[in-house]
């Protein structure tokens, strides 16, 4: 007997429209052989499935379920196709933790110190990973630019701490622009990090489990045309990203080693991807930050990933799936 999957998408942030292009290309790709899926639209005017005809059946939110042509479904799994919170933070997680009912994602505690930018690379400095020196601003607090300067190199980049798709970030390298970027930031969370920049070759892997074996991807390496890779670069076009990228084998080696040591630091679970910045004085990778449910969409690296590995999306979402009950 197939299995009900609810594939949540949607969200309370602005991330909400990069989920509905994940779970529409999630959707393309479910094996519907093996899944019985339902599309869950977590909305701030409420959690609804949408039909075919339109209609907008509620989510009965005391044990997540719907009622479909009079009859009650409830559900074996939960893949989680929703970006920002509160998907990525961990709050959905646990929501689901209560119910019992598995899901494709991080657990609540690591997906809520994932979110968090400033604690993921406070926990990696602490596990020996290299991370980029930064400062760690709450709203009203009273900073100056000089205080900045003084404690971190410019250029630097400046980006709410909370959130992703690069939505709130700038990099800096005058000192004057310090206040309005930050303002920027502030715009998209209380909390801001002030990092410093570190030049070198940005790359992006994803890892995932499957059948209890920790799997890393191919490894993503981007060229943005614009100063970093922004919103612009990752969603329209304004970069070049090269999967898998032409690497010196002992790079990628080392890179996707770093990238498996960092899924179990974090206890990770499902798929996350990891970016980095590769440091070739150095030799060392810095990682900048841990997306616990990562872009499905067309244009998203992770499924570039898994095609260059040689599956299909099918593969890899069934794969998803069947983690839960492992």
């Amino acid at each position: 007997m197939k299995k009900n999957i609810a594939l949540v998408t949607g969200g309370y942030s602005g991330e909400a429209v990069i989920s509905y292009k994940s779970a529409d290309n999630i959707n393309r790709n479910i094996d519907t052989d093996k899944w019985n899926c339902y599309l869950i639209d977590i909305h701030p005017s409420g959690w609804f499935h949408p039909t075919a005809t339109g209609e907008k059946i509620a989510v009965d939110k005391n044990d997540f379920s719907i009622i479909v042509d009079g009859e009650k479904i409830t559900f074996d799994a939960v893949l989680v196709g929703l970006h920002g919170t509160p998907g990525e933070d961990g709050k959905l997680q646990g929501y689901f933790d209560c119910l019992h009912i598995p899901y494709t994602s991080c657990d609540a505690a690591t997906s809520a110190l994932t979110f968090n930018k400033r604690y993921t690379v406070a926990v990696a400095a602490f596990a020996g990973l290299f991370v980029a020196k930064s400062l760690h601003l709450f709203k009203g607090d009273t900073v100056s630019v000089s205080q900045i300067t003084s404690q971190l190199k410019l250029p630097v980049f400046i980006k709410p701490n909370n959130g992703g798709s690069s939505i709130g970030m700038s990099k800096v390298n005058d000192p004057a622009d310090l206040e309005v970027a930050i303002e920027k930031a502030f715009k998209e969370d209380d909390q801001v990090l002030v990092e410093e920049f570190i030049k070198g070759r940005e790359f992006t892997i994803g890892v995932f489990k499957t059948k209890g074996a920790v799997i890393a991807l191919p490894i993503t390496e981007i060229i943005s045309k614009n100063e970093f890779f922004d919103f612009q670069a990752k969603y329209e076009g304004a970069s070049e990203e090269i999967t898998p990228a032409q690497v010196d084998e002992s790079i990628a080696d080392k890179v996707r080693e770093n990238a498996k040591k960092v899924y179990s630091v974090f206890n990770c679970k499902g798929v996350v991807r990891i970016d980095y910045i590769y440091d070739e004085q150095t030799g060392n990778p810095y990682l900048l930050e841990i997306n616990s449910v990562p872009g499905q969409s067309e244009a998203s690296l992770v499924p570039q990933q898994v095609i260059a590995m040689g599956w299909t999306l099918k593969e890899f979402y069934s794969a998803l799936i069947e983690e839960c009950f492992y």
